[in-house]
């Protein structure tokens, strides 16, 4: 991956949920609008095109992406509503898909190592009995307070990215 594609910042509009968890997966700093607790969902638009305006705006929406040109923001319209072909969509645009580990694919926080204390109250708050710090390479989202390790979903993680370089 290039440093000039690894350092795009993307805002993506309310349809494209799947794909900013993605993009934060991968690494890239991304807002998603539906993680946003606006008053209006109505006036989202208006807000999409008057913030953030050092992101890429990612939409499925023509009107959101005609505006996005008017207005000379960096858009991309996204064709599908499969996450897979969009992940396709966006590596055609020199966007990479792979595993980072760098921030959090929940709330786009960064992610860091835990100390002890914090993995054990993830463990007791989430029921876990097994000492993942023995077995797993662990990641801590201090915004959220999410534990991250590479169990079994990181090999259909892995599994699901190698999909889109076919």
């Amino acid at each position: 991956m290039t440093k000039q594609a690894f350092n795009k910042k993307f805002l993506c509009d309310r349809m494209l949920g799947k794909l900013a968890t993605w993009l934060r997966i991968s690494g890239y700093d991304t807002v998603y609008i539906g993680d946003l607790n606006l008053n209006n969902r109505n006036k989202e638009d208006t807000f999409i095109l008057k913030s953030f305006k050092d992101r890429i705006v990612l939409t499925r929406d023509r009107e959101l992406y005609r505006r996005c040109l008017e207005a000379g923001r960096d858009v991309v319209f996204i064709n599908s509503d499969i996450v897979l072909e969009q992940l396709k969509e966006l590596e055609k645009k020199e966007i990479e898909f792979k595993i980072v580990m760098d921030r959090c694919s929940v709330c786009n926080g960064l992610l860091r190592k835990p100390t002890d204390e914090e993995i054990r109250t993830v463990l007791e708050r989430e029921g876990i009995s097994e000492d993942l710090k023995k077995r797993y390479e662990l990641w801590y989202c201090e915004r959220c307070e999410k534990l991250y390790w590479m169990g079994s979903h990181w090999k259909n993680m892995v599994k699901f990215l190698e999909k889109v370089k076919e």
